[in-house]
Order: structure tokens, then sequence, then C-alpha cells
């Protein structure tokens, strides 16, 4: 599959129109605000002129903004404001929701439908993949478990001795400046003082091939499935049961009262707790 993000701009169409002659199976209406009358709108238009091109629309935290990519004509949605490790939006806007809630609460609007929902953000373990899809999502998107990885396009660097590569936010100045400005509704131009980022530029631990960090991930969610008993992500949707734990038993819920002598190829022994 091949896919491709277009923005809410003029030439949005346009866009469409090159990417369809060029064989592209899927388009993402791509904005940090999806409940928006842009969005909205340029999903009507697109479907509009390529009924059949699949098209997914986002990103979204409510039942009400599902529903009206719902009847805009959206074939999946992007769940996510806020959750992703290089973005600011909720404290910089002051907008935004628990990403679990947010699949949850979106799930449960579009449960009937078939609508794939995506959950964009918030992943640091494989775990939370698994957690993720039991509250409803079909799929995840990864971004900071990835961006360490030697296919990612992060540039290498040494620091104090360990190897890490760049990982550049798309709210971020950097990339706002180059061109992701609108994905904001922000203009972009010659002087980045104008811009407002709602993300950071970091680094990540280099984390070597990506087909080591994927079989890693996959088989977290194959063990996380088999716990709960489900072989399919629509069992996993069904059988899965939340409950609401405290800091102690977050504390708990990972390595305690030992010093990690040997690193795992599945946890980053960062953790920081809240005292």
């Amino acid at each position: 599959l091949c896919g491709a993000a277009v923005g809410v701009s003029t030439d949005a169409l346009e866009r469409v129109k090159t990417l369809v002659e060029a064989q592209v199976d899927i388009i993402t209406v791509d904005s940090a605000h999806g409940h928006s009358r842009g969005v909205i709108d340029t999903v009507k238009l697109i479907k509009k002129h390529f009924p059949s091109l699949k098209l997914i629309a986002g990103n979204i935290v409510t039942k009400e903004a599902a529903l009206a990519l719902k009847e805009a004509g959206a074939d999946a949605v992007k769940v996510g404001v806020g959750p992703g490790s290089i973005c600011t939006t909720r404290v910089v806007a002051g907008v935004g929701s628990p990403q679990i809630t947010a699949i949850m609460d979106v799930a449960e609007v579009l449960k009937c439908t078939d609508i794939k929902i995506i959950a964009d953000g918030g992943i640091k373990y494989s775990g939370d993949i698994t957690k993720a899809l039991a509250a409803g999502a079909h799929t995840v998107m990864l971004g900071s478990l990835l961006a360490g990885t030697k296919e990612s396009p992060g540039e290498e660097i040494i620091y104090e001795g360990r190897s890490y590569k760049t990982y550049v936010g798309m709210g971020s100045l950097a990339a706002m400046a180059r061109g992701s400005s609108d994905r904001y509704f922000q203009k972009s131009g010659s002087d980045v003082k104008k811009l407002v980022p709602e993300g950071i530029e970091g680094r990540v631990p280099y984390r070597g091939e990506v087909g080591d960090v994927l079989y890693q991930l996959c088989g977290g969610l194959r063990s996380g499935m088999g716990y709960i008993g489900a072989k399919t992500i629509d069992e996993l949707h069904q059988k899965s049961n939340f409950i609401e734990i405290s800091s102690s038993g977050l504390k708990e819920s990972h390595p305690h009262d030992v010093s990690i002598t040997r690193a795992a190829p599945n946890y980053q022994g960062d953790y920081k707790w809240t005292k």
C-alpha cells in the first residue's frame, strides 16, 4: 500500500488528483484539529471527486468529531491531540484529551460502523499498543519508538558516549518553518518569530534495525492478546476490561527496587517516578 497526506489548502484537490494519477492507495487529510470546517469540507470535496478512494481524516478526540467525520465520508479517523512524546499542544494550547479516554469515546460512537480508528501518539511500550487496541482502536501510529532505528531519517549523533538519532516533531519550530505550519492553521513565512510551535526537537537512543524493534513490539502485542484470550482485534475489543490504578500500582508495574544491569530490548529503563 502507498499512502500520502494532504493538508487543508486551496490546492488540496489538485494534490489528490496528482497522487491518484500516481496510483496512491490511501489519502490522509492531516490536521492537528480534525474537527474543523476546513477538514470536514476537504474530506467532502475529495470524496465527491474520488468516491472509491480510501480516506483517513484527523486528528480528533471527541465523539462529536468522530460523527462529523463519519458524515463527511471518512473511511478512518486518527485519534490523538497532544499525546505524542514531542508534542506540546496540551500545554501550549491547553487542549487535548488523555489518549485512552479519547480512543474509548470515539470507539463508542463508531462501533457499529465500518470506520476504522487509528490511535496516533502516546505509545512508549508494546503494552501500550495492546491497551490502545483494547480501548477500541484498530491500529496505531508510532513515532518515537521508530525514530531511533537505523532506517529512520533522523541524523545519528554521539552524546556522552552513546548513540542517538535526532527526532523532530511536526509541530516543532524547525518543521513548521519547512512547511508543516498549515497543519496547525498557521501561515508559513520567512519570519519564524511569527510561528507558535506545538512541538519540540529532541533525540532518542539509537535502537538498531527497525525489523528487530517491530519484532519485539509484535511479540508484546501477541503476549497481551494471549493473556486476554483474544485471537483477533475484534475479540480484544470485546474481552478487554480496564481498571483504574494508583501511583503505587503504576510503580509496581515497572521494574522496581533493583538496579538494571542488562537492558532488555523491549524496555526503556528511564521511567521517572512521581513522589
